[in-house]
């Protein structure tokens, strides 16, 4: 058997919803009752000795107030929910709006990096270069020191000697291209001169004629003058000066001083 759940003396309580509910079922049931014991005149006819029928009237306010009742909760309800789907899209707006915005954010500061990178490595490009040319000036600057200093360093120097005298002319014919070896002219020079360069000849017909010869080769002042050699000293006396001017002498009379072997 069912347990009576109902105590005595107590009533459920009812909600406002329960109470409006109740209260439109009941007028609208009431209304209906009314509508079907209303007769209907086409069919039916009534006379003064007819019982009097008592009418119950519903305004439409009253069946629109029921209705209101019911219905507005419902409405509240729905609202409600569209506020709260309205928020929710709103919030996730936002949650993508800012997630681009990060994203972008990214993507800018990546590329920024890459320009930052490309604009590096062509600096340090553009410093290799210049390093390289830097090195290549100083390497060909460096080259010309070097021989500058070999040059320096390779310039002869002579005894000075007979030896001296005769080596240094050697040099000198062998820069202008005149023919000449270091037995011929060292052979007529001791022959002419003994290897005294301030030697002068005073007896033969040159002196006679008052142009003696004079120095180590014995060359007459108009022959010195002559066939002097460029870049020696205009002093007949001078050794290097007049074996050079001999030896130029003796080439265009002799093809070359190796081919004189007496006086000249």
């Amino acid at each position: 058997m069912p347990k009576n759940i109902n105590t005595p003396g107590h009533r459920p309580t009812l909600t406002k919803l329960h109470k409006l509910s109740i209260a439109g079922v009941a007028t609208l049931g009431a209304a209906a009752l009314a509508f079907s014991l209303v007769p209907d005149n086409s069919h039916t006819t009534t006379d003064d000795a007819a019982a009097p029928t008592a009418q119950v009237a519903y305004s439409e306010h009253q069946i629109k107030d029921v209705k209101a009742g019911v219905t507005g909760p419902l409405a509240g309800a729905d609202l409600k929910a569209q506020a709260i789907a309205a928020k929710q899209k709103a919030a996730t707006d936002s949650a993508a709006a800012a997630k681009k915005k990060a994203a972008n954010a990214v993507a800018a500061k990546h590329k920024a990096a890459a320009q930052a990178a490309k604009k590096k490595t062509a600096a340090h490009a553009a410093a290799k270069k210049k390093a390289a040319a830097s090195r290549a000036e100083s390497a060909v600057a460096s080259r010309s020191t070097q021989r500058i200093k070999l040059e320096t360093v390779a310039a002869k120097t002579y005894a000075n000697n007979l030896d001296g005298w005769i080596r240094e002319s050697l040099d000198i014919m062998k820069s202008k291209g005149i023919p000449g070896s270091y037995e011929g002219l060292h052979r007529n020079i001791l022959r002419e001169s003994s290897g005294n360069p301030m030697a002068i000849n005073d007896w033969d017909i040159n002196a006679i004629n008052g142009i003696p010869s004079k120095g180590l080769l014995q060359v007459i002042p108009p022959t010195f003058k002559a066939y002097h050699v460029a870049g020696t000293s205009w002093d007949i006396y001078n050794p290097v000066a007049n074996i050079t001017a001999a030896a130029n002498y003796a080439a265009d009379k002799y093809g070359s001083m190796d081919n004189v072997n007496s006086a000249y």
